[in-house]
């Protein structure tokens, strides 16, 4: 056996085909706990106080794939690994782990002494082993319907069998309770992410008991839900307010320094935030970009914005190759269309992206501009970014707005599809109306690409979507054909950002688009992606075979690249530096290692305090 210790796992450390080695550490560096002269005392007791606008469906994080679900769950349930505030991994309720020579069975020690307890603080039960068994077993009964199910199936032994009921003994799973403290994985081939993977929530563990005395209530109330999380959900009135308060019981409660989370629900939040900020009723907004100048020129109010650190959410434009929305927006007609290579890249062209995101980012919009998928900095081989290989990197590199070439696919379009569709196509292009930039940037989208390639060829008809439940009720169900989407990663390899668009994903238009199809019945992109993910010893050619497989996707214009999460400007009582970092899992979700300051964090103090991160940044990975 070869030994993992906790302290060594960092993103960079999983593009090695050998398990890395290190001296044993004992006790992890706290998330957070680094005052400095730059950052004011908390006021105590700490209470922070929200708006949000759309709210949750399920509690229930076994089954969801929202970033808000999960997000809010990750407050009140650990996972087995953590991410520090520098990206480092660190024990969670795991203390140290270890992998056998072929890399296929992972053995993990468990913390001991962690309760589960109740809405009310009561105990419950311990933490054990069999509650990661329970919580696979439940995750993969089709019945639960998870939405996270395949990433926990992709990389177990016998997971994905058990799942399509072709074997029904849940003992053939890699998954084992060796005794109260020592949970055991094993894979069903090498998986060089393995690790990153169980910050992830199909990774978290459940009570057995408690599942099964729950049944289908299990996540539908806070109530019918166990904790063993920094946080306990005192209060969930659903379109009202959620309260957290801190779980006394909690393994690390001293570095919780949040005594209180309030969380007022208001369909007007992104409108009405930025004034409650001012008046001191709530301690986070978002300050949209039609106020950035108005905040930055005034005295008293350029002390309360400071800029939001990009993430390594993607966001894309996606053609929908399978249209279910309603037939005034002629989802036939589209689906022609769409299918017209022509078309699809005058589209990708006739796109400026700089112009939409001034919607977002008036100051400097280029900066959250990406022309990948996969964003940079993500993972890289060798010290070459990813995003560097080749073919992929032709477009890192390469601005996709280009008018002549968007006139010039026009006119080929028009040409191959005369007489097949109807001109102008119906380009039908819903948004979630919870926040002004994305109202505003469909505005601008509408009147830039009509403009540019003519309003006898497409006709952009914006459709504003209440933000609860937005995502089932569009972008999951086909009831779109042209959508801003995002996917962040669940791990670090490139592959999980293939998992959208592969056969089964949120994403999966290459399935559906006509042609395409190779002599093995598969389609092109779900080859290549397949070749790929198959490569596990070789990580220079895996990365390079994904590489191939994202420029595929590009070149055939199934996606528009589009932009980086995060960014934008806000109103803060809170320190983004001390938050836990990771661009993939739960850790960036969590309030555990924050405070509270005494006033926001101004512009200035954001610079301040973001060159230091990244010099202790820096020093943490090489010493890791």
């Amino acid at each position: 056996m070869k030994k993992l210790l906790v302290l060594t796992l960092i993103v960079v450390m999983v593009l090695s085909a050998c398990t890395p080695k290190a001296p044993e550490v004992s006790t992890p560096e706290v998330p957070g706990s680094t005052d400095t002269p730059d950052t004011p005392a908390p006021t105590e007791p700490s209470e922070y106080t929200v708006l949000y606008s759309g709210e949750i469906t399920t509690l229930n994080y076994l089954v969801t794939a929202t970033t808000s679900e999960f997000g809010l769950a990750a407050n009140m349930v650990d996972s087995l690994i953590d991410f520090d505030r520098y990206g480092v991994a660190v024990p969670g309720l795991a203390t140290e782990w270890e992998s056998s020579q072929d890399d296929l069975v992972w053995t993990l020690k468990l913390r001991e002494g962690v309760k589960w307890v109740t809405h009310k603080g009561e105990e419950y039960a311990e933490m054990k082993a069999q509650d990661f068994v329970d919580a696979a077993k439940y995750l993969l009964d089709p019945n639960n319907e998870s939405k996270t199910a395949n990433i926990f199936y992709s990389v177990i032994k016998n997971a994905e069998e058990y799942y399509e009921g072709e074997i029904t003994d849940f003992e053939q799973v890699g998954v084992k309770a060796l005794d109260d403290y020592t949970l055991e994985y094993t894979l069903k081939s090498p998986t060089p992410y393995f690790v990153s993977m169980l910050n992830y929530v199909c990774f978290l563990p459940a009570n057995g008991d408690f599942l099964e005395e729950m049944g289908e209530l299990f996540g539908t109330d806070n109530e019918y839900f166990l904790y063993n999380g920094a946080y306990i959900m005192e209060t969930f009135e659903p379109q009202t307010r959620r309260v957290l308060v801190k779980n006394e019981s909690y393994w690390d409660k001293d570095n919780v320094f949040i005594d209180k989370i309030k969380m007022t629900y208001n369909q007007e939040a992104a409108t009405l935030g930025p004034e409650l900020f001012l008046r001191g009723e709530i301690d986070y907004a978002d300050v949209p970009a039609s106020l950035v100048e108005e905040w930055m020129k005034d005295s008293e109010k350029k002390d309360m914005i400071r800029p939001n650190r990009t993430s390594f959410y993607s966001y894309f434009y996606a053609l929908n190759f399978d249209p279910k929305f309603e037939a005034e927006y002629e989802p036939e007609n589209w689906k022609i269309a769409v299918n017209n290579k022509n078309f699809r890249k005058s589209l990708f062209h006739g796109l400026n992206r700089l112009s939409a995101m001034t919607t977002e980012e008036p100051y400097s919009p280029e900066q959250k501009l990406s022309n990948t998928v996969t964003p940079k900095s993500f993972v890289d081989l060798d010290g070459v970014d990813y995003t560097e290989l080749d073919p992929l990197k032709e477009f890192t590199n390469t601005e996709s707005f280009d008018e002549e070439l968007a006139k010039k696919y026009r006119d080929e379009a028009k040409k191959e599809l005369e007489g097949k569709v109807k001109f102008p196509v119906i380009v039908y292009m819903p948004f979630n109306s919870g926040g002004t930039e994305w109202a505003n940037r469909v505005q601008v989208i509408e009147q830039q690409m009509e403009n540019l390639l003519g309003t006898d060829y497409i006709d952009i008809r914006i459709d504003a979507k209440p933000p609860t439940n937005f995502l089932a009720e569009v972008r999951r169900s086909g009831k779109y054909a042209f959508l801003e989407c995002n996917w962040g990663p669940d791990y670090a390899d490139p592959e999980t950002y293939t998992d959208p668009f592969f056969p089964g994903g949120t994403y999966n238009f290459p399935e559906f688009a006509e042609g395409y199809v190779e002599a093995n019945g598969e389609k092109v992109y779900t080859n290549l992606a397949t070749a790929a993910r198959a490569e596990v010893h070789d990580i220079g050619k895996r990365y390079e075979l994904f590489a191939e497989a994202e420029a595929f996707l590009i070149e055939e214009a199934f996606v528009v690249p589009y932009s980086l999460g995060g960014g934008g400007y806000s109103a803060s009582r809170l320190n983004p530096f001390e938050s836990l970092y990771s661009p993939f899992g739960v850790s960036a979700e969590r309030y555990k290692g924050q405070k509270v300051l005494d006033k926001p964090m101004n512009t200035d103090d954001y610079v301040r305090e973001l060159e230091k991160w990244e010099k202790e940044r820096a020093e943490a990975l090489k010493n890791q």
